[in-house]
């Protein structure tokens, strides 16, 4: 497989954000992180998640979150949950969403419509199907834990197809 350009050019920096940072947020930055590692780019593009509350800040991911990623072979045992803070729009060059009410609180939070524009539903970046919300699995089973990290495995790979080209370029 081919790996990274030897010589990295500027960073590409990306944050996931969910409601609590501890459920589908992480279980995204999970997956990313393998893929960049996997083409070789980790000079070339970060990756984090925030959440939008704050009630979960320091904790770690939801147990299922972390059962979930184990049984795909990543691991986020590390993860601790914090909010997003506006201020960091301005080293950020995309922030992912995972539902509209995210978006909207995003945007609201942003200080000006450059930063606004970053701010993106993971699920505009699968063609396969609609811009539509990624279901929040807290409140629900295990098994939709699965399926929730499928749909954010399919996403993450078609935003990192699209992010690569770029990244092989050097980022501008």
């Amino acid at each position: 497989m081919a790996r990274g350009p030897a010589n990295p050019g500027p960073v590409f920096r990306i944050c996931f954000v969910c409601t609590g940072n501890i459920c589908r947020s992480p279980m995204a930055e999970a997956v990313f992180r393998r893929l960049i590692a996997t083409g070789g780019y980790e000079s070339r593009l970060e990756v984090g998640s925030a959440a939008t509350g704050d009630w979960h800040v320091g904790e770690h991911a939801d147990a299922r979150t972390v059962a979930a990623l184990a049984t795909r072979g990543y691991d986020a045992t590390a993860h601790r949950a914090r909010q997003f803070d506006p201020a960091w729009f301005p080293d950020l060059d995309l922030v992912v969403v995972f539902d509209h009410g995210q978006e909207r609180t995003l945007r609201e939070w942003a200080p000006d419509e450059a930063a606004a524009a970053k701010v993106q539903l993971l699920l505009s970046f699968d063609e396969s199907g609609p811009a539509a919300d990624v279901p929040d699995p807290y409140y629900s089973d295990a098994a939709l834990f699965d399926t929730v990290l499928a749909t954010i495995e399919r996403a993450s790979v078609a935003l990192f197809r699209q992010l690569e080209p770029v990244l092989r370029q050097g980022v501008s």
